[in-house]
Order: C-alpha cells, then structure tokens, then sequence
C-alpha cells in the first residue's frame, strides 16, 4: 500500500469561488464520480471531499492518475473544456505528501478560516459515503481513524479551535451572549448575501452549544433566495415588505445589506415600540444599521468593527497555536507512516505463520493417534508455544526492516526459505 496514495484538489487557495462552484459536488454527484472511477480505473480506498471551499480526491493506486481523474471529474460536471481548468488544481503524487495534506486540511490549517470547525464534520460525511459504496478499506479506515485522533487531540491540547475566527461565527456567538437564558429568542436576519448565508449555516449547525436558536427568520429583497435557504434549513421566510412588523417580533436583527445608505435609521424604527431590548448586529460594509439607532431606548447596536476585534483575537490565538498543531501532526503522521510500512510485510508474515502452523500440524498428527486425549492436549499446547516463539523474532525482524526501508530483501529471503509463495495469505 506504501507509495500507492495519491490525491487531487482544489480550493480557495489555487481557484476563485465563480470556479469552485462549477466543481463542487453534492453528494449524489460525489457518489456518482466515486462509482465511475471505480468502474474506469478499478480504484480502492476512495475518497471524495467537496465543500464550498475545496474539492478533493484521494484514492490508492500504483499509478498516478491524477490527470486523468481531474479530467474526469471536470466532464461529469459538464465541463469540457478541461484544459482551462486543471491549471487551477493542486496534484499530491506521493504517498507522504497526500497523507500530509489530508491530516493538514482534516484539522483545518488550510480552511479560508484558520481552525475551521466545520470541515472534520464535512471529511467524516466523505468518509462516510466511501464506507456506503465499500469503498473504504483496510488502509483509508485506520487513516481517518487516526486523522479523528489526532483531531481530538489538537482541540484538547491547543487553543487552535478557540474563539470564533469568522466574521458570520462570531456574530452567532454574540447572540448567545446577547439573549443569554432567553428561551427560543427571535432571530431575524435580514440580507442572504454571502456573510447572511453563512450565518444561516451556523445558526443551523447549532454553532452556539446551551442555548435554543431554532426561531430564526430569513427576510430578503429576493423571495426565491429566502426560501431555498428556508427550507434547506427549516427557517421561517418573511416578506421584505413585512420588515417593520418583524422587526417589531424579533430579539435580534441581523443584517448583511448591502446598500449605500442604511436601511435602518431612527426614522424608519419610529413606530416600533421597544418593551423589552433590541440588539441588532450590523455586518454590513458600508453599514446598513445608523449608529444613531441607538438613541432609541431598549436598542443596542453592533457593527463589523465589534466582531472583527472578537475575530482577530481568536485567529491570533490560533495562528499563535499552529507550532502545536503541527507538532502533534507530525508525531501521528510518523506513527501511521510505520503502521503503512508494515503493511507491506503483513502478506508475508500471514504466510510464513500459516506455513508453520501446517508443518506443527502435520507432524502433531502423525503421532496423535498413539496418544491419550490428555497427551494430545499437552502436546498441542507445547507445539503452539514453540511455533510462536519460533516466529516472533522473524516477524520483530521484518517490521524493524521496514522501518529501515529493507523489508523487500527479508521477504525474499523468507519467500524462498519456507516457499511462502504457495501459501495463502
């Protein structure tokens, strides 16, 4: 299996978003590629993440075919024309270097948010589609196994996934702290640009742990778009023309509006009458929300600069974590590179067991017959203990080889010494 891992992707790093969202995959697309290259190549241990942020494949096989299943997949999506777009794909020809990168993007050092929570979640749903179509073996099952770990570990050791490091996260976060034990506020958000979408996806993903917000609105100047994320969601849709009467329900007004003058001012929130408080976080550039709101009893207002001083302390602090991070990286990558290598021996050893054990077999059987079930039990338990301490220091010898890169010599050795080849593993 060594040598034999390989991947493709593409992200916010190699391609802009108009191309990433003509590749990006959902999952019947994703499981759908995963039976083609099947079917064209005979790949195993397939794996096929797509995000709004990446596309990536990885898969085992002796060649690299990294091209080829770039262009593959640019096709499945209708996109012909696949010399303009493998330029903006990132190929991994090694087996080091595509367990690094999936370990790297796994724990989220390269997510557009440094510490990104979302995307272990994003690769276990990946992992989970190749186990659905048995398309997960021996080998990808004990790497995202120790790729969990090892994210365990960076949450539990390091303050990488500390804070919240997005602008749409962090304004989730103030919510919490905003309402605090209030049951199931009203949430408004106004404006479904790309900020407001991401906001939708934390609030749906329960991004704030302990506190119920499940009573969320979506009002936009285009209906279609409230809706597709409504009912993606389970969210509620307003009409943009009813904005002063949900204003008046709610607890908290969202808005990421993008407009030249601000859409809420003193004199469009005249005739609300605030009985209790009002926050309204303004996530708009330029701002949406007059600061002069305000003066208005009961209303609190937060602007970008509010969450922007919450982010850049927590990217800080997780910039300052990433030594840590890559620390504990390393030491898993080492620890699964010698479980891969001996991989390579587990064939062999298999056999040169079995050929013993048929030689203890043999010989045990030629002289059972003149012995009592008790002796034949004592003698069964004696020839066992001796084939195990026979075997122990060739298969010590064997996995010390592999580490030194020698194994394939020993197992030649072994191979004509016991004539393994005939031996089933």
């Amino acid at each position: 299996m060594l040598d034999t891992f390989k991947s493709i992707s593409l992200s916010h790093k190699t391609a802009p978003l108009r191309v990433r969202e003509l590749i990006a995959l959902n999952e019947d697309e994703a499981k759908r590629l995963m039976l083609r290259l099947r079917d064209f190549f005979g790949l195993s241990d397939l794996l096929v993440v797509s995000t709004c942020n990446r596309t990536e494949v990885y898969y085992a096989f002796e060649q690299d075919l990294n091209t080829e299943i770039t262009q593959l997949l640019l096709i499945e999506k209708g996109l012909t024309d696949t010399d303009q777009y493998v330029p903006y794909f990132q190929f991994f020809g090694t087996h080091d270097a595509a367990v690094r990168h999936l370990f790297e993007v796994c724990v989220g050092l390269h997510s557009q948010v440094v510490g990104d929570m979302q995307i272990p979640n994003q690769v276990k749903q990946a992992y989970q589609w190749s186990a659905d179509l048995d398309m997960a073996g021996p080998f990808l099952h004990r790497l995202m196994h120790t790729i969990f770990f090892t994210n365990k570990r960076v949450a539990q050791e390091t303050s990488f996934r500390d804070g919240a490091a997005s602008v749409s996260y962090a304004a989730v976060e103030l919510i919490d702290e905003l309402v605090g034990n209030h049951h199931r506020p009203n949430v408004l958000i106004v404006g479904l640009g790309e900020i407001g979408a991401d906001v939708c996806k934390n609030l749906a993903a329960n991004a704030v742990s302990g506190q119920d917000l499940s009573n969320i609105t979506l009002c936009n100047r285009t209906l279609a778009k409230s809706e597709a994320i409504a009912t993606e969601h389970g969210f509620r849709v307003a009409d943009f023309a009813d904005l002063t009467n949900e204003i008046r329900r709610a607890d908290v007004i969202i808005s990421s509006v993008m407009r030249d003058e601000p859409l809420f001012t003193p004199a469009s929130l005249s005739e609300i009458n605030v009985l209790t408080y009002k926050y309204f976080i303004d996530l708009s550039v330029p701002r949406s929300v007059d600061a002069t709101v305000e003066q208005i009893p009961g209303v609190l207002v937060y602007n970008i600069d509010h969450i922007r001083n919450r982010t850049d302390e927590a990217l800080n602090q997780r910039l300052a974590a990433i030594p840590q991070v890559e620390a504990i990286i390393d030491q898993a990558v080492s620890e699964f590179g010698d479980w891969s290598k001996e991989m390579i021996v587990s064939p062999t050893i298999n056999k040169l067991k079995n050929a013993l054990e048929q030689i203890r077999r043999d010989e045990v059987a030629r002289h059972m017959k003149h012995l009592t079930p008790n002796e034949s039990e004592k003698i069964d338990k004696i020839t066992r203990g001796i084939m195990q301490k026979i075997i122990k220091l060739p298969v010590l010898q064997l996995k010390a080889a592999c580490k030194r890169g020698e194994a394939e010599t020993l197992i030649d050795v072994l191979n004509d010494l016991f004539d393994l080849e005939k031996q089933p593993a």
